[in-house]
């Protein structure tokens, strides 16, 4: 809805206008006057109807005045038209990432490494690739087995074949009979579910279906829980922080300082892949611009994220992190090259 409010308030002119800024910013780095969009071929305007259209512009938070008598900048606002503009036509273009699993890690992780560099010196930005995860696991079996007379061993499968067993202790030897309606109770109930989908509701039916042995049913959910959210170490390979030093704006001290420790340390950039898969259903790629960051960090940064999704659920994270003055139009091409890449690797394997 809100988009098409944009569309409606911003006619062709004032998009035409509003790019041209945007374009000349990337490029320049410098304010952009009026004087500068008049040289664009294609507009046909004096520089007087553009003055006026880009006060038009301003006044509707598309772009800034940073001083007095200077041209214009893009806004946080007119980088987000701008970026959902060109997904909108890239969006045809952009094909999800598919089956790119490689059966042996070493193999993998040398792939996205190479892939993570390949990135920072196409785009001259910082680059970051996430290992795939299991994510947002569903069960898919639960088996309760005698161990000793006083434990059993839960043994538990979600999607991807992780396979965890939890011993659980029990009071006294439980009968097979018993064994086999625990079994029953628990894969009737629980099977084909994320944790998120097993609420409190659901858990106390089944102890009171349980009966005397409601204690069994509290374990096995905690272990399925644990199960599922249990990931390995997220690894996460960069490449390209030192880039941030090409751009004046990221470059002082304190700013490039709180990036670089970011790339560094790796805890904020798994805050990025987490936030990013965290969106169901938006397999393609994220712009996040400015203030949108999920990163404080990187407040005056740009990230484009491309989330690739395997088999069983396995997914992982693509990201650039640049200027909010990023080459947009490249940075979309490129992922999509590198995930059309990754791709083909795969299905030769």
């Amino acid at each position: 809805m809100e988009r098409g409010r944009e569309l409606l308030e911003l006619d062709e002119r004032k998009r035409t206008i509003l790019f041209a800024i945007i374009k000349t910013y990337l490029e320049t780095g410098e304010p952009v006057g009026s004087r500068t969009i008049s040289k664009f071929t294609d507009l046909n305007l004096s520089s007087a109807t553009i003055r006026n259209e880009m006060s038009d512009l301003e006044e509707m938070g598309y772009i800034l005045q940073p001083h007095t008598s200077a041209g214009r900048i893009p806004s946080d606002k007119g980088y987000r038209f701008y970026v959902d503009t060109l997904m909108a036509d890239k969006e045809k273009e952009v094909d999800e990432m598919k089956e790119i699993l490689i059966e042996k890690a070493d193999k993998m992780e040398q792939m996205l490494k190479t892939a993570a560099r390949s990135l920072a010196v196409n785009t001259n930005y910082a680059t970051m690739i996430s290992a795939p995860q299991i994510h947002r696991n569903k069960l898919k079996f639960i088996q309760l087995s005698r161990m000793e007379r006083d434990k059993i061993v839960a043994v538990i499968v979600v999607e991807g074949n992780i396979i965890k067993n939890e011993i659980i202790d029990v009071d006294g030897e439980l009968s097979d009979e018993t064994l086999l309606k625990l079994n029953i109770l628990l894969n009737t109930n629980l099977n084909g579910l994320s944790i998120e989908e097993i609420n409190l509701g659901m858990i106390t039916h089944m102890k009171e279906q349980a009966g005397i042995h409601s204690d069994i049913v509290n374990d096995v959910i905690d272990a399925v829980a644990e199960a599922i959210r249990a990931d390995e170490d997220l690894e996460i390979y960069t490449s390209g922080a030192n880039n941030i030093f090409r751009y004046p704006e990221l470059s002082d001290n304190e700013k490039a300082s709180e990036i670089i420790s970011a790339f560094e340390e790796k805890k904020q950039l798994t805050e990025i892949v987490q936030e990013t898969l965290s969106k169901e259903g938006q397999q393609g790629i994220q712009v996040y611009i400015g203030e949108e960051t999920p990163m404080p960090s990187m407040k005056d940064c740009s990230i484009v994220t491309a989330t690739y999704e395997l088999e069983e659920g396995m997914q992982g994270t693509i990201g650039i992190i640049g200027p909010k003055r990023m080459d947009y139009d490249k940075v979309l091409s490129t992922l999509k090259s590198l995930k059309n890449q990754l791709d083909s690797i795969y299905k030769r394997e």
